[in-house]
């Protein structure tokens, strides 16, 4: 073939032309199987087609951009119309409160100092001076999000947000999406920016029932929004992401790091945006806002049960609706729900004259300073339905607005031992010379005794109360006398991440928690909440409880369903009815045998249970249960002017030198006081051969030669509740009868103390060991 012939090929179809063939040659058959032409495809898919029909999707999209631009007006605001009071009822439909005096003053924007508004413009959209009232990457991104159900949108515009608050719901609907970016180019059209502006910071929700910056301004730092400083309004513009995980008097140790990063977010952006000098930015200082005033209708206990209520039904809205913690606020408070609560009328009076006849009539702040410190907090849950029956918060929520039933700043102490157990028994998992770890398994109780991981110590040996040495020693025993080195042995002996997954099971928030060997002594943050939640999981034979005190929320017809609280089986039912079996053994032969066992209205009650205390005395615990109630009883002490966390030791002026509060005390004399009074006799149904429950504990043998001079006298009398049913037979006592080789140090006539670690917030260093708790 020619070279005329090859170029004439390259022009048809990109290849060189095939010989001609041969007359003698025979037909050729390769590839006659049935292509369909290349040139039908060609036809079918021209790029004047493919372009054609992509044009024809954008008229048809400007085309219906147009339609909805002419049908959507901009309506009337809403705003005010939509806030209306809460009602909160008892379970039994009792009126509980009534909430709803809302607390808004709109300011112009005059009134409001330049750079306090440039703070919101540099936290929510720096481009609101020049853009046209709507982003369209964000718009795109939460339509994507609404349509394939990934939850809340990122990125509206100062207007859009207005136009949501003032004109519109939070609903996440497509429909509601698209209203908010026609009405937001329209505003944008009607308004300037400073009347946009101005309705955005009079509309928000600031937390507190405060809307709007004047009301926010008064409610965070008790001055006007004229007055308010560059620092001050960067904080109210943080505020606004999420106005109650952001309120510094409520904020977890976790909530205080965003919305302080969130704060420089602000400022840096408005030096970023010439707004702020670099030098005077460097020279600013958080500025720690003032501590809230309650709102009418919250008095004592009230304000406590419709916080946590609020929280939880939102956390309900976030859930069901993909909406953000901001709107979820703001689609509850002030906004007209009728909200029953799970809260048992006759148990929440109990549960407060318990802690007033136990506790606060015996503190005197004009006698004794450290009375002004106590801080009590205690929940109270049924483990067979999850429902919160009481709650109690602090002495006002008027006076102390912070909740101390579900503050988590405090270490739980040695009422996590129980979760080590558990974790050990749930995991077969055996000690360090390969035997199986159960209620009768002996450990060294030596007090300090360095822990060891195949043969190598690691570095933590921990003290036990008063430096007790208890040498060979059972884990019921150990339980019972809450020895800190066995069970620093025990986490490291199951391992350190299966003992905190386990916890994270049981109802614990491990969020960011390491899994460091101090961690057995309770060092991680906990709230009474949390531990009546870990407790009734156990009480319930390992199916998961998660404490609910929202029976109902309706609005207007609007029903939200509100999750089951009791959930599947997390841990086996033989581990956790083990450890249940054990915890009986620290009520009747331990460190609540004398506030507890011993008390005159238990009337035969079974009951488990295990006491807290921390190092330097910084909080004591009593978390216990019988089979149809479970209650943790927490005591904190928090220096009533600066909120640091402070000893305990003398409060009362009622306990003999040193006057240290444990666990055992106060604590567990609430803990009686209300269980006693509106529980019945009932029985454990344990399927268990183990523990003090089945099998009771043998009597403590005291060394004849003390290092010490005793003060607490030990003693070997038998159980005084009755054995439960059980589902196997009964095991075996120990053979081994341990010995201590120190006595306590305490007089016979004080409260039993009880272990347990330090309870301030988290340890900068969770490797370093405490003095001992109990």
């Amino acid at each position: 073939m020619g070279r005329a012939d090859e170029r004439r090929a390259r022009q048809r179809g990109g290849h060189r032309a095939a010989p001609k063939r041969r007359r003698s040659d025979p037909p050729s058959t390769a590839g006659t199987a049935a292509k369909p032409p290349k040139g039908r495809i060609r036809r079918l898919f021209t790029w004047k087609k493919i372009l054609g029909t992509f044009f024809g999707f954008c008229l048809l999209g400007i085309g219906g951009f147009v339609a909805l631009y002419l049908y959507v007006d901009v309506p009337a605001g809403n705003a005010l119309a939509k806030q209306e009071s809460n009602v909160y009822k008892y379970s039994d439909g009792t009126l509980l409160a009534r909430v709803g005096e809302t607390n808004r003053e709109s300011v112009d924007l005059a009134d409001v100092p330049k750079d306090v508004q440039h703070t919101f413009v540099a936290a929510e959209n720096k481009t609101f001076y020049t853009d046209s009232g709507v982003d369209l990457k964000g718009l795109a991104r939460g339509l994507f999000n609404t349509v394939s159900g990934r939850g809340t949108q990122g990125g509206s515009t100062i207007t859009q947000q207005y136009v949501k608050n003032y004109y519109l719901t939070a609903d996440q609907t497509a429909t509601r999406k698209l209203k908010e970016m026609v009405i937001a180019l329209k505003v944008d059209q009607r308004m300037t920016k400073d009347e946009i502006l101005a309705g955005y910071i009079n509309t928000s929700y600031y937390g507190r029932n405060a809307y709007g910056i004047q009301a926010a301004a008064q409610a965070y730092y008790r001055v006007d929004a004229r007055k308010l400083s560059v620092e001050q309004g960067a904080y109210l513009a943080a505020l606004l992401q999420a106005p109650s995980q952001y309120d510094w008097a409520v904020a977890s140790p976790v909530g205080k790091k965003l919305v302080r990063e969130r704060w420089d977010y602000v400022l840096n952006n408005m030096v970023k945006q010439h707004w702020l000098d670099p030098a005077e930015r460097q020279a600013m200082k958080f500025p720690v806002p003032k501590d809230p005033k309650g709102t009418p209708g919250t008095e004592g206990q009230k304000g406590y049960l419709v916080a946590l209520a609020n929280q939880q039904l939102e956390q309900q809205l976030m859930r069901q609706e993909g909406i953000s913690r901001k709107d979820a606020e703001q689609q509850v408070v002030d906004r007209g729900w009728t909200i029953t609560l799970n809260i048992d009328r006759k148990k929440q009076a109990a549960l407060e004259q318990a802690v007033k006849d136990q506790l606060t009539s015996k503190l005197d702040p004009k006698k004794r300073k450290v009375d002004a410190n106590v801080q009590a907090g205690a929940v109270s849950v049924d483990p067979k339905t999850g429902k919160i029956v009481a709650l109690y918060g602090g002495q006002d929520y008027l006076k102390h607005f912070f909740n101390n039933a579900t503050r988590r700043d405090y270490q739980p102490a040695s009422t996590f031992k129980p979760v080590i157990l558990a974790a050990a028994l749930e995991q077969n998992a055996t000690t360090q010379d390969g035997k199986p770890i159960n209620a009768n398994t002996v450990y060294d109780g030596t007090s300090g005794r360095q822990v060891v991981d195949h043969g190598t110590k690691v570095g933590f040996g921990p003290p036990n109360e008063d430096d007790q040495n208890y040498g060979p020693i059972t884990v019921q025993q150990a339980m019972n006398q809450s020895v800190n080195s066995v069970f620093a042995q025990m986490g490291i002996d199951v391992g350190m991440g299966k003992v905190m997954e386990t916890a994270g099971k049981l109802g614990m928030d491990t969020t960011g928690m390491q899994a460091v060997p101090a961690q057995t002594l309770g060092s991680m943050g906990a709230s009474p909440l949390e531990m009546a939640g870990i407790y009734a999981t156990l009480d319930n034979h390992g199916q998961k409880v998660t404490p609910a005190i929202v029976k109902t929320a309706q609005q207007k017809g609007r029903s939200v369903e509100m999750p089951d609280p009791v959930g599947g089986n997390v841990i086996s039912r033989t581990a956790a009815d083990t450890v249940t079996s054990v915890l009986t053994g620290v009520v009747d032969d331990g460190t609540a045998r004398r506030t507890v066992a011993r008390n005159e209205l238990r009337d035969g009650q079974q009951v488990a249970g295990k006491t807290g205390t921390s190092d330097e005395d910084k909080s004591a615990w009593f978390t216990g249960y019988t089979p149809d109630l479970v209650t943790s009883v927490g005591l904190f002490g928090e220096d009533q002017k600066t909120k640091a966390h402070v000893s305990l030791t003398g409060a009362t002026g009622q306990i003999p030198p040193p006057g240290r509060v444990n666990g055992g005390g106060y604590p567990a004399q609430i803990w009686a006081a209300y269980t006693f009074g509106v529980t019945h006799e009932a029985r454990f149904d344990l399927d268990t051969t183990q523990g003090a429950a089945v099998a009771p504990t043998p009597s403590v043998t005291w060394s004849d030669a003390p290092s010490e001079t005793p003060s607490q006298t030990p003693t070997s009398e038998p159980p005084t509740s009755k054995a439960p049913t059980s589902k196997a037979p009964t095991s075996k006592a120990p053979s081994h009868t341990p010995t201590r080789t120190r006595t306590p140090t305490q007089p016979p006539t004080q409260t039993p103390t009880s272990s347990g670690t330090p309870t301030v917030g988290v340890t900068e260093s969770p490797l370093e060991p405490g003095q001992g708790q109990q």
